[in-house]
């Protein structure tokens, strides 16, 4: 399969175009930095900016699907990056009849999701973190979520936890909606999107991913997504 990952050398990124190219598929690795990309067998590099109709158009032709992991830092001011990527994706996968899109988008887009026994996590870091210093991302995660519903693509959309690194994929869990857990580590996030998008469990539906077999520091957690992310 010919796979579109936009996000490409962002941290999840990376996970999903090894992983993709481990399994045997082609990559149109999309970023605005390709320098950063080694070069190998099965991988080609496209430079766009996510939020350029154009550029987009021309990175989506000829692919079979399409996987955003593209990310955006906690930030004062409106965050658009996803909505308005995710309109000039699904305008440019509907324009080239490409079907399949796996987005990644958080947990805290469903309004329900409170992980069972976290009660520090739920009661001080959920409210302190994601709900006020990471507002305006999130809305806008929403709002792409919105965009994203609104098509007659084939979508799913990837509901990760606080997302950390860890070198390997562990025994993760997937769940309807979002996940009953409150970490998820990017590696094993790649590898739910790429078995989803081989076995179709969660089309036009969201997919909750979870890692239980490992936990992260939780500050470096908070400092690497939240504030260091460029």
């Amino acid at each position: 399969m010919r796979i579109a990952v936009f996000g490409a050398n962002g941290p999840t990124g990376r996970h999903l175009t090894e992983q993709a190219l481990a399994a045997g598929h082609e990559v149109v690795a999309v970023t605005r930095r390709p320098g950063s990309l080694r070069e190998r067998p099965g991988l080609t590099a496209a430079v766009a900016d996510a939020t350029d109709p154009a550029a987009v158009d021309a990175a989506v032709a000829g692919t079979d699907a399409v996987l955003s992991a593209l990310g955006a830092r906690f930030s004062k001011q409106a965050v658009t990056l996803y909505s308005a990527s995710a309109a000039a994706l699904t305008d440019a996968m509907a324009r080239h009849g490409v079907k399949r899109l796996l987005a990644i988008s958080s947990s805290i887009a469903d309004p329900d999701w409170r992980p069972t026994g976290a009660h520090f996590f739920n009661h001080v870091l959920d409210p302190l973190v994601n709900r006020r210093l990471g507002r305006t991302l999130h809305a806008d995660m929403r709002r792409m979520e919105d965009v994203i519903r609104g098509t007659g693509l084939d979508w799913t959309l990837v509901r990760p936890s606080g997302l950390f690194e860890h070198p390997v994929v562990t025994d993760y869990r997937t769940a309807p909606v979002s996940a009953d857990g409150v970490f998820t580590a990017r590696a094993d996030l790649a590898a739910s999107m790429l078995r989803e998008l081989e076995e179709r469990r969660y089309v036009r539906t969201a997919m909750g991913v979870i890692t239980t077999a490992v936990k992260p520091n939780i500050a470096k957690m908070i400092w690497n997504e939240g504030v260091k992310k460029k």
